[in-house]
């Protein structure tokens, strides 16, 4: 597992370097979804070869807004570009993320910010690391002195969606210190696992965000869905949080699952 390790952080990077923006901000539909695919392509490019050639036999998928049970066997589970518009805007919150799963179980993340110049790492039972430094999250214990967040997965206007989550966030914001709402998921999360925020929320469970999950549970956190029972890849949504905080911060979205 750790060989594999060092060859997927390796192909994230490289595949990292070939996000790219464009000359000029995009100002049109078909400007901005051409230059979010060609990231997107530009780093399936690199990832999809060097990790299918480091694990034979394993199966691809890149399907960032997929949900639901994963077919038996070894998937890696890929995020070409976790907050590609950030990218193609300019801005610094942007990444390159991929998980292995095994038989239903992540036991591989790899999450590289490059403008950060961090690289998040994990194994199922062998810990969390930023650039080889383990990670443990945060020991705060009072939600009121947390700095949360949540984020906005997948484009939607869902009235119904929308209502939930801008409720979640002024229940939130009655609680805790700080509120973020921001993408990419994965970046708030990798954040949570190196002790920097407190908590993140979702009311969705993509497969794109099984890296950062591995990252929060191997450096110690408590991750569950919103009922309180242990995170799964079939989970409706879910809490990732330190666990000093996490029944409280529980207390606060329970009722609005």
């Amino acid at each position: 597992m750790q060989k594999l390790l060092v060859e997927a952080t390796a192909a994230v990077r490289a595949a990292a370097s070939r996000v790219t923006r464009p000359e000029r901000t995009p100002t049109t539909s078909a400007e901005l979804f051409a230059a979010l695919r060609a990231n997107d392509e530009a780093v399936t490019e690199v990832l999809r070869p060097a990790l299918l050639g480091a694990l034979p036999g394993a199966r691809w998928t890149s399907d960032e807004h997929g949900s639901g049970p994963m077919p038996d066997g070894d998937w890696w589970v890929v995020d070409p570009v976790g907050g590609n518009m950030n990218a193609v805007q300019g801005m610094p919150d942007w990444n390159v993320g991929v998980s292995l799963v095994r038989a239903g179980r992540p036991v591989l993340a790899v999450l590289h910010a490059p403008v950060a110049g961090e690289t998040f790492t994990a194994t199922a039972g062998g810990g969390a690391f930023l650039d080889d430094v383990p990670l443990r999250v945060s020991a705060k214990t009072d939600l009121s002195l947390a700095l949360t967040g949540t984020g906005q997965a997948r484009p939607t206007r869902d009235a119904a969606g929308a209502e939930r989550a801008g409720t979640a966030i002024a229940a939130m914001m009655r609680h805790a210190l700080y509120v973020r709402a921001s993408v990419p998921v994965g970046h708030q999360l990798a954040q949570v696992a190196a002790g920097r925020m407190e908590l993140h929320w979702q009311f969705d469970n993509l497969r794109s965000h099984i890296a950062p999950v591995l990252l929060v549970q191997e450096a110690g956190g408590t991750v569950t869905d919103l009922d309180g029972k242990p995170w799964q890849l079939t989970s409706d949504g879910y809490l990732a949080s330190a666990p000093g905080v996490h029944a409280a911060a529980l207390d606060v979205l329970r009722p609005l699952r």
